[in-house]
């Protein structure tokens, strides 16, 4: 079984009110040291089958058309390896 992670965030010049209340909550946590923080999405997709170029082909027609709003969101897609019991390396 593999393991395909698309990542999505805003692209930088969308504002991210979320990451922003993110950033100003930090020092009063006792966080110093944090010039900026962005939120994103991550969804993990696990397939049935090997990870090759048509597989690959399809998750980024699926996340063009689905999973981002490619508008306001840029998004990555990386392989993750899976070791036994569903755990990443």
């Amino acid at each position: 079984m593999a393991r395909v992670v698309v990542d999505v965030m805003l692209k930088p010049e969308i504002l991210d009110p979320q990451g922003q209340a993110v950033q100003r909550a930090l020092p009063r946590l006792g966080f110093a040291g944090i010039a900026d923080v962005r939120q994103g999405k991550r969804f993990e997709l696990e397939l049935e089958g090997p990870v090759d170029d048509a597989a690959l082909a399809q998750i980024n027609t699926m996340a063009e058309t689905f999973l981002a709003n490619t508008v306001i969101e840029d998004f990555t897609v990386r392989v993750e390896e899976v070791a036994d019991r569903g755990e990443a390396k």
